[in-house]
């Protein structure tokens, strides 16, 4: 996916923010947001925006020199993704569509980005997003929530990479794992984190600490980069992500690097943007399940 001339108040955002978290004080912001200033006008739109964003988060590093801004708010994310790790299998369990509610709840954890989101915010999404309305809406609109594709894809392949998202939002997509696993013991499950500081996305740590090792392989791109940046990672995961029955892409910034890449790819996430609302054809704050193939990509 290439970059919008929306996406460009976003970087500047982005950059605000993340040197704020960093502990910055406004000299080091200003000096921060120049910085940015200097090195966009030679960015081009042809690429995706996690590729800016990687150039944004190294400037925060190198001028702040805080390697993980974002740890304690990760930290935070896993403890409380973790506290509510019960309520979420009740919840699937309980569902007359474990793996559908599986599925729905993955997504629903895409909502704990950059830390912000309180406890209050995640259940009322979880509530939104089970509702029986949603679900029509869903079912009316499935070019957009495509689940029998997801089962039946499921059911032929032997092994499935995963690529997480945020860390918190590891113990959601453990949820989902674990009924892959129940209704496909066989399945060979391979997990993948960054292996470097990016925003707030899992790093090896986060994973282990999220349990996701009780149902997965976990592997590390290689990248430090948001999203996946195939020529970026490490040349064992790029085999992997080739060898791979199926490929599951969790959030936007994997979207945002794999919508065009040349083999097929179902991609989870909420669409939280209206930039990605718009390339995918769907509304703000829809539940996207979707099957993506490069072919789709040309016709657009």
């Amino acid at each position: 996916m290439r970059t919008c001339l929306d996406c460009i108040p976003c970087f500047f955002k982005q950059a605000l923010e993340a040197a704020r978290i960093a502990g910055a004080d406004d000299a080091t912001q200003r000096r921060i947001l120049n910085e940015v200033a200097r090195v966009l006008p030679d960015f081009r739109l042809e690429a995706s925006p996690p590729e800016m964003a990687r150039i944004i988060y190294r400037i925060v590093r190198d001028v702040t020199g805080v390697e993980d801004p974002y740890r304690n708010i990760k930290e935070r994310s896993n403890r409380y993704a973790l506290g509510i790790y019960d309520e979420l299998i009740r919840i699937r369990d309980q569902g007359k569509d474990r793996m559908r509610t599986a599925v729905e709840l993955a997504i629903a954890g895409n909502i704990i980005d950059y830390g912000v989101k309180n406890t209050l915010d995640v259940r009322r999404e979880i509530e939104k997003i089970l509702s029986e309305e949603n679900r029509i809406i869903r079912h009316e609109e499935s070019r957009f929530f495509q689940l029998e594709n997801f089962r039946e894809a499921l059911s032929r392949a032997q092994t499935i990479l995963y690529l997480g998202d945020n860390a918190g939002e590891t113990v959601f997509d453990r949820v989902l794992l674990e009924e892959i696993l129940r209704q496909y013991p066989e399945k060979e499950m391979i997990f993948a984190v960054k292996d470097q500081p990016a925003i707030n996305d899992a790093l090896m740590k986060d994973a282990l600490d999220c349990g996701i090792q009780t149902v997965a392989r976990v592997v590390s791109s290689g990248s430090d980069a948001p999203g996946t940046l195939l020529p970026l990672c490490s040349e064992s995961f790029q085999k992997i992500f080739r060898n791979a029955d199926m490929v599951i892409s969790k959030g936007q910034g994997n979207f945002e690097t794999l919508s065009g890449v040349e083999r097929p790819v179902f991609f989870l996430l909420l669409a939280k943007c209206p930039v990605i609302a718009n390339h995918i054809g769907c509304r703000v704050g829809d539940v996207i399940l979707w099957y993506h193939t490069i072919e789709e990509e040309h016709e657009e």
